[in-house]
C-alpha cells in the first residue's frame, strides 16, 4: 500500500460507520435520529443549569433574609457563595447555547471551546465570593458581634446543605453523561458547598454555647474551602484547554483499535476534548500488500468500533500505514510516519 490513508468525517463515512448500528448511544454517545450528540448534550446541560439556578436561588434568598435578621457572618459567607453558584449558570448556559451552532469556515471544530472559557468565568465568580466572605469574616473577628436568631441560622444552614447536595448530584450525573468537565466540576463544587453550609450550623452551636468568635471563624474556614475549590477546578479546566485527555481514554482507543481484524499494530493515538465531545486520531498498521480499498475497509472498521465503544467520542480519524519490510523500522516525527533502514 502506498501513502498513509486519511479517513475524515463525511456523509458517506458517517453512514458506513453506523450501518451496523440501529440503536441510540444517548447524549454522551452518538445520535441516530438526525440530532448531533453535541446538541443533545447541550440541551440536557441547559435543563440542568436552569433547575440548579432555581434551587440555589431560592436557597440563597432564604439565607439572605436570615443574614439580615441575625447578622451571622458564617451564614453571609454561605449565602454569598450560593448566589455566586446560581450566577454561574449564566456563562455556562451561554457556552452550551454556542456549542449548538454549526462549525464555520474559520471555526472548523465548532464552538466547543466556549465551555472552557465559561469555566474561567465560573471560577472568577466563585473567587469573588471567597474573597468577599474572607473579608467579612476577618472584619467580624476584629470587631466581635454576637449574632441573633441562632435557631434560624442553623435551619438556614441545613437548607443550604440540602439545596447544594441536590444540585451536586444533578450536575455531576448530567456532566458525566454528556462529558462536560465544566458541569462535573460545578457539581463537585456544589457538594463541598453543602458541607460548608453544615459548618454554619456548627458555628451557630458554638455561639449558643458562649463562643462568640465561632461564627466568624466558621465564615473564614468556608472562604478557605472555596479557594481550594477554585484551585482544583482551575487545574482541570486548564488541562482541557491544553488539549489534555484522561490517560484511560488513550488506553481505550489503543485497545479497541488494536482488536480490529486486519490491524497489525497501533502506532499513535491522539485525543482531545472539544466542549463535551472527544476528537481522536489513530494511526494503525496494516499488511503492506493490501489494496487501497482493503486498507480503507480496515480503517472504517476501526472507526466504527471506536465510535461504538468509547463514551463521548464525537469523531475518530483513522490513518493507515503499511507494515515495514523486514529490516526496516518506522519512527514518527511530529506525528508523521516515515521509514528508514537499519
Amino acid at each position: 500500500m502506498s501513502h498513509a490513508e486519511h479517513h475524515h468525517h463525511d456523509d458517506h463515512a458517517h453512514d458506513a460507520a453506523h450501518a451496523d448500528h440501529g440503536h441510540d448511544h444517548g447524549p454522551g454517545g452518538h445520535s441516530h435520529g438526525g440530532v448531533s450528540a453535541a446538541i443533545l448534550g447541550s440541551t440536557e446541560a441547559l435543563r440542568t443549569l436552569w433547575r440548579s439556578l432555581i434551587i440555589l436561588g431560592a436557597t440563597a434568598a432564604l439565607q439572605i433574609v436570615v443574614v439580615i435578621l441575625s447578622g451571622s457572618v458564617a451564614l453571609l459567607a454561605d449565602a454569598v457563595h450560593n448566589v455566586g453558584d446560581a450566577l454561574t449558570a449564566v456563562p455556562l448556559a451561554a457556552a452550551f447555547l454556542l456549542t449548538r451552532r454549526p462549525p464555520t469556515r474559520q471555526l472548523t471544530y465548532g464552538f466547543g471551546r466556549t465551555e472552557d472559557f465559561a469555566g474561567f468565568a465560573v471560577l472568577a465568580i466563585i473567587l469573588f465570593s471567597a474573597v468577599y466572605a474572607a473579608y467579612a469574616a476577618i472584619q467580624r473577628i476584629l470587631h466581635p458581634q454576637t449574632p441573633g436568631f441562632l435557631l434560624a441560622v442553623a435551619v438556614a444552614g441545613v437548607v443550604g446543605f440540602i439545596g447544594n447536595e441536590w444540585v451536586a448530584i444533578y450536575r455531576i450525573r448530567t456532566g458525566q453523561r454528556i462529558g462536560s468537565a465544566a458541569l462535573v466540576a460545578d457539581g463537585y463544587h456544589a457538594r463541598i458547598d453543602g458541607f460548608t453550609s453544615l459548618a454554619v450550623v456548627v458555628g451557630a452551636i458554638g455561639v449558643a454555647l458562649g463562643f462568640t468568635l465561632a461564627d466568624p471563624i466558621v465564615g473564614l474556614i468556608i472562604a478557605i474551602v472555596i479557594l481550594r475549590i477554585v484551585w482544583s477546578s482551575a487545574k482541570q479546566i486548564v488541562l482541557r484547554m491544553l488539549d489534555g485527555i484522561e490517560p484511560e481514554v488513550v488506553d481505550e482507543l489503543r485497545h479497541h483499535a488494536g482488536h480490529v481484524d486486519g490491524v497489525l499494530g497501533v502506532e499513535e493515538v491522539r485525543a482531545r476534548w472539544i466542549g463535551h465531545e472527544i476528537r481522536s486520531e489513530v494511526t494503525v498498521v496494516v499488511a503492506a500488500d493490501l489494496s487501497v480499498a482493503e486498507g480503507h475497509d480496515v480503517a472504517m472498521a476501526v472507526r466504527r468500533r471506536l465510535l461504538d465503544r468509547i463514551d463521548h467520542l464525537g469523531e475518530a480519524i483513522v490513518h493507515v500505514c503499511p507494515a515495514p519490510a523486514p529490516g526496516v523500522a518506522r519512527h514518527t516525527d511530529h506525528g508523521a510516519p516515515h521509514e528508514h533502514t537499519h
